[in-house]
């Protein structure tokens, strides 16, 4: 099976837990459905929309979640990249989180090597750099006292957020944080 009939069908099994994600499942089919390329080949922006692997790693004992302070969003984001061509998601996944945080994957048990999460997002920065991710979120477990080596190049900064920290201040945090958060939690 091409990688990209395994995409449509990790995307085919999300339950929507909203109006929006409903939505956002909606437009992610029909823009797999209506494109023979899904994956970023040029930087910053080519083609848009282009697929995007989030990984939020997660302690359950607290439920907080490790973000990044990312220097090009300016925001506090999950770690994650850009899909290269005909790469798994998964396999993304594995990848960004070694060389982002120096850590290997260990997906979570709930959900497996299955994003939990869907969203279709308009970039922020330079008007010549906007363009639309189409995220996959996966779910990592972890631990506060794990050792991490962030990569200064990406990142101002990591820091783990309880679930009550990023509802006090959402405007720092990536536009569909809480309502990943919500997911997790429920």
């Amino acid at each position: 099976m091409r990688v990209e009939a395994e995409i449509r069908d990790l995307v085919e099994a999300l339950t929507p837990v909203d109006e929006l994600a409903a939505r956002h499942r909606a437009e992610c089919l029909a823009w797999l459905a209506g494109t023979d390329d899904i994956f970023r080949r040029e930087k910053p922006r080519t083609p848009s929309p282009h697929l995007v692997a989030y990984f939020l790693l997660h302690d359950a004992a607290d439920g907080s979640v490790l973000l990044v302070d990312h220097r090009k969003a300016g925001l506090w984001l999950p770690s994650g990249g850009h899909v290269e061509p005909g790469e798994h998601p998964a396999e993304t996944v594995r990848r960004e989180v070694v060389e982002e945080l120096g850590v290997p994957a260990v997906f979570s048990p709930r959900f497996g090597e299955r994003p939990a999460f869907l969203t279709v997002t308009d970039t922020v920065g330079a008007p010549e750099e906007r363009h639309t991710d189409v995220s996959l979120w996966f779910v990592l477990s972890g631990s506060r006292d794990q050792k991490l080596i962030p990569d200064p190049g990406e990142f101002r900064g990591v820091r783990w957020w309880t679930p009550q920290e990023v509802a006090a201040d959402p405007s720092r945090c990536e536009p569909h944080l809480g309502r990943m958060l919500a997911r997790l939690a429920a």
